[in-house]
């Protein structure tokens, strides 16, 4: 007899595999289930139903992300006629064994009433393609017969469950294996999670055999090439950021995506319409809002937006708090498909989302003609009850939330402490260093690295474009990027080495503020730059005439932008850190031999400054941050030493 742990156990390892698969589930949706019996406190032997939680992703879930629900409660609310949402949500808390538990699947009452061990729910692609069709309740009747219940569509929670239990009350067989949810997904059941598992994918296979097969009739026409990243481009992208970004009231990060799919998609004649029947499910609307926006007219996309609201508050006699209006997918015949978001994991979950949804609607067009939900039903979703306390709870966001920086030297270092700063606060991060390893420095929707050299105008032009088209635009700037010569005397300095210093330490950094000047003047909080200098400026070394130099030529360049760009509302300021150890230009043998010198320990060696204090790269960092948040919105122009305190600069 199969124990509760290894029930558990087994609906744990199904529910991966479930989630493993993009064209069955995405981020955070489906849900899956599992009946047995614990032994309570008490000692007395009572029924479950383990049902996936709230916030938990399929691909990833473990044992704790499942809530144990007693089965007694969740008969006793399947009785009720009515409750709302709300109050569903509540007696599921209070049904539950473990209040350490996350809260349970809003479709949980679904997952209870149906009599098998086992239930997966997924909304496959496949399953959606024929179900959005015209005809797709004849279409899925006709193709599964007696094998899956069919319930038109009702929107997630109490409701559905109701109607869904009523429906298979009377239409399921002993041939039954799940249910089509019309417009929503696929739900199987079985004796273990294995069984439903096999019954799933199979059930999915038949779909996607018979979509393959309706549609191969249907001529598939050659893309157009879409604009390839480039100045004008990333112009009009950042440009259209900005505007999202005003309608948002937020900075709000803008991915593009210009693949062969979406050319396809987007030359098509019929694009305004079939774009602007709506998503595959309601669900998908949260993060994709209910229509795209077709070109670059992001006021009248507000405008449509604020209307369509107003129509359905009308029309269902209630009163909600608006979303924000600006558009989350905007298709476009040049540009592509764009998807904007809070953060670059919101951007890249509508991308993906949107793709799906491209592969569809392409796919149903084949087949017969593609239908979504009324608009008056997404927006029941959308203002979902349950999403509008979800938003009343959120908490206070990151401060560079919705932001973008570009770190140079980012693969080690103070860039790498810079990068890993920003991102720790929201940023998304175009990380920039000649050694390969700066793609993979960090990971994460987030993080974008690129190997290039800060000396190669014609690369460095590239990456900034491509960092513009992965997401929309630079708002901040931390020159970070640097080489300290091999210390000589002016007598000895070898001109070779001048010029790299000269090259890498000051001309990049003309290069790159005139690249990224257009960006940073339409940045929707205003546009930050930081050169990481150094304390040589005002107090060099002998020996160091390359660095100190280089490095006080990249200082005057920031000064005269800080006075040019200050008509734009772009703070550029400096900071001089100095005997910052955990870098590249420090080994333990030569901190050692420099200790030697002058007699002290290496930990001697490392505080020699007025404060005592070791200067580390994430201080530094902490500083550059800070420069650039608000707390700095006064300042421009100026140079803040990170020294622990030098007294040849005092």
């Amino acid at each position: 007899m199969t124990t509760a742990q290894e029930a558990l156990n087994d609906i744990v390892e199904y529910s991966r595999l479930l989630g493993q698969r993009s064209d069955l589930v995405l981020h955070g949706g489906g849900n899956t289930s599992v009946k047995t019996t614990v032994i309570d406190v008490f000692g007395h032997p009572t029924d479950v139903v383990y049902v996936k939680g709230s916030g938990w992703d399929l691909a990833t879930i473990e044992a704790a992300g499942f809530v144990p629900l007693r089965s007694e409660r969740l008969v006793q609310l399947m009785q009720l006629d009515s409750i709302s949402d709300s109050s569903m949500m509540n007696e599921l808390r209070l049904a539950s064994l473990d209040s350490q538990a996350p809260d349970a699947s809003v479709e949980s009452l679904l997952h209870s009433f149906l009599p098998a061990t086992a239930v997966l729910h997924s909304h496959a692609d496949a399953i959606i393609t024929l179900s959005n069709l015209i005809d797709g309740e004849t279409r899925i009747r006709e193709l599964y017969g007696d094998r899956l219940v069919v319930v038109p569509y009702v929107m997630p929670g109490f409701d559905l469950a109701k109607a869904a239990s009523k429906r298979w009350a009377v239409e399921s067989t002993p041939s039954s294996l799940g249910m089509v949810l019309l417009n929503h997904g696929l739900f199987t059941v079985g004796d273990t999670a294995a069984e439903a598992y096999d019954r799933h994918i199979a059930l999915v296979t038949e779909a996607e055999d018979y979509a393959a097969h309706a549609a191969a009739r249907a001529t598939v026409k050659v893309p157009a090439a879409l604009a390839a990243p480039s100045e004008a481009t990333a112009f009009t992208v950042a440009a259209l950021r900005s505007e999202v970004s005003a309608a948002a009231g937020i900075p709000m990060i803008l991915t593009r995506s210009f693949d062969d799919a979406v050319a396809d998609f987007v030359g098509r004649d019929d694009l305004l319409m079939i774009a602007n029947q709506g998503p595959l499910t309601p669900e998908h609307s949260i993060r994709t809002k209910r229509i795209p926006q077709i070109g670059r007219d992001v006021g009248g996309y507000v405008s449509d937006y604020r209307t369509y609201v107003s129509a359905n508050e009308s029309l269902k006699n209630r009163t909600v708090t608006p979303l924000s209006p600006e558009p989350r997918v905007i298709l476009d015949t040049e540009l592509g498909l764009l998807t904007a978001g809070r953060t670059a994991k919101d951007a890249a979950i509508a991308a993906d989302i949107y793709r799906h949804t491209i592969d569809v609607i392409e796919k149903a067009t084949r087949i017969s003609e593609y239908q979504a939900l009324p608009a008056e039903l997404i927006f029941d979703v959308e203002y979902w009850e349950l999403e509008q306390a979800k938003l009343a709870r959120e908490s206070n966001p990151l401060p560079f939330r919705g932001e973008v920086a570009i770190v140079t030297g980012a693969a080690s270092g103070i860039g790498r402490a810079c990068a890993k700063t920003f991102l720790a606060a929201g940023a998304a991060v175009i990380g920039i260093d000649r050694d390969s390893k700066v793609v993979e420095t960090f990971s994460g929707d987030g993080w974008f690295g690129i190997p290039v050299d800060v000396t190669d105008v014609d690369a460095m032009r590239a990456a900034v474009h491509a960092g513009v088209d992965r997401f929309g635009g630079v708002d901040m700037l931390v020159m970070a990027a640097g080489i300290f010569a091999a210390s000589a005397p002016i007598a000895e300095l070898d001109l070779a080495s001048w010029r790299k210093s000269m090259a890498v330490n000051a001309d990049s950094a003309v290069a790159l503020l005139q690249m990224t000047y257009p960006f940073l003047k339409i940045a929707p909080s205003k546009g930050r730059v930081v050169l990481i200098a150094t304390k040589n400026v005002a107090a060099p070394g002998p020996g160091a005439g390359a660095y100190s130099a280089s490095k006080t030529a990249a200082v005057q360049l920031a000064r005269v932008a800080a006075l040019e760009w200050a008509e734009d509302g772009i703070r550029v300021n400096m900071c001089h850190p100095d005997a910052v150890f955990d870098t590249a230009l420090w080994s333990p043998e030569l901190i050692a031999a420099r200790a030697a010198k002058y007699g002290v320990t290496a930990e001697e060696y490392k505080t020699r400054n007025l404060l005592h204090a070791e200067v580390t790269s994430a201080r530094v960092a902490s500083v550059v941050q800070m420069m650039c948040t608000d707390i700095f919105d006064c300042t421009t122009g100026a140079q803040v030493p990170v020294d622990g305190g030098n007294d040849r600069v005092i």
